[in-house]
């Protein structure tokens, strides 16, 4: 039976978006192709018919899974009051609903160490990804240039990729509560500090301050919002 052009393209972006689950819950080299198929209705034999190598369905749901981070943030600044939109991105990536969902949350943490031994045709489309990943969070941080909103997104990224990455590997109790906690308050009290001078010693105000109050904000606009942070 031939299909239709526009039935080739629904069924190749199913098998794109079912890998980019697996591959997020299992790692790159955790699923195979049987599988993978077989989850998406088809018989193994139909892989070729969409892909030229399992690498080329690797970058495309890599690619898929760093698209959807990027899209999630942007929508969730669109629909957030401009003051209140780092801190609602930040406190839906360190959440545990986001920790404990890593086949539909970012691709990064779950995929990171592994894509770095991956081919530099993986690296490279990987590493374009996570410059528009940049530039979203940068767009962020309004009060400063260009180059240092690039620049702070970066660490807000490193913090935040780093954080949800030791909170996995904490589990589910205290410990990794905390750590997810305490990468919010870094990433918070950070945001806080670029938006004016730091103030005189003594003033007995500081970042930490600022970081509960980033922190309170945000929790506010996520009850009202009642985002989730896992997403596909």
């Amino acid at each position: 039976m031939r299909y239709s052009k526009e039935h080739k393209l629904e069924t190749h972006a199913r098998i794109v978006q079912k890998a980019s689950v697996r591959l997020r819950e299992k790692g790159a080299h955790g699923v195979g192709v049987a599988d993978l198929m077989k989850e998406a209705g088809l018989t193994h034999g139909g892989f070729y018919a969409h892909f030229a190598s399992r690498e080329q369905l690797l970058i495309e749901a890599f690619a898929y899974a760093m698209d959807r981070s990027t899209e999630r943030w942007r929508k969730l600044a669109a629909d957030t009051p401009r003051e209140q939109r780092l801190a609602l991105i930040v406190e839906n990536y360190l959440s545990a609903t986001h920790r404990d969902d890593p086949g539909r949350g970012c691709a990064v943490p779950a995929l990171g160490a592994e894509i770095a031994r991956e081919s530099s045709k993986t690296r490279k489309v990987f590493a374009a990804k996570l410059d528009e990943m940049i530039d979203a969070i940068a767009s962020e941080y309004v009060d400063a240039s260009p180059k240092a909103a690039r620049k702070q997104a970066m660490a807000t990224l490193a913090t935040m990729m780093g954080t949800l990455l030791l909170a996995r590997i904490a589990g589910t109790g205290e410990l990794s509560d905390t750590i997810l906690q305490a990468g919010r308050e870094a990433v918070l009290g950070r945001a806080e500090a670029t938006k004016a001078p730091a103030k005189p010693a003594g003033t007995g105000r500081g970042v930490g301050k600022s970081a509960d109050r980033s922190a309170a904000k945000a929790a506010g606009a996520t009850k009202s919002k009642s985002k989730l942070a896992a997403q596909d």
